[in-house]
C-alpha cells in the first residue's frame, strides 16, 4: 500500500523548527517568561495545524485506499490506527 505524499509540508516543518530554535535563543537570551510563552503557544499551534492536516490526508488517502481494497482486516486495522491516534490526542 502506497503512502500519501507528506513532502508539501516540509516548508512548514521547517518554520516550527524555526520556531522552536527561536524559543531556545530566547531562553538563552534571558527574555521575559510572557515572550517565552507566547512563542510556545503559536509553535504548538503550528503543530496542532500540521497534525490536523497530515490527520486529514491519512483518512482521505490511507484509509480511503484500505477500504477500496475491500480486506476487512486491513480496513480494521486503518480504523484502529485512526482511534488510537485520537484517543492519544484526547489525553
Amino acid at each position: 500500500m502506497k503512502h500519501a505524499d507528506h513532502s508539501l509540508h516540509l516548508a512548514r516543518i521547517k518554520k516550527i523548527g524555526g520556531q522552536v530554535n527561536g524559543i531556545q535563543k530566547m531562553v538563552q537570551d534571558g527574555r521575559y517568561c510572557v515572550e517565552i510563552l507566547t512563542q510556545i503557544k503559536a509553535a504548538k499551534s503550528a503543530l496542532k495545524s500540521l497534525e490536523s492536516v497530515i490527520l486529514e490526508e491519512h483518512i482521505r488517502h490511507c484509509l480511503a485506499q484500505a477500504a477500496s481494497s475491500k480486506d476487512k482486516l486491513v480496513i480494521e486495522e486503518k480504523i484502529a490506527e485512526i482511534s488510537d491516534l485520537l484517543k492519544k490526542s484526547i489525553r
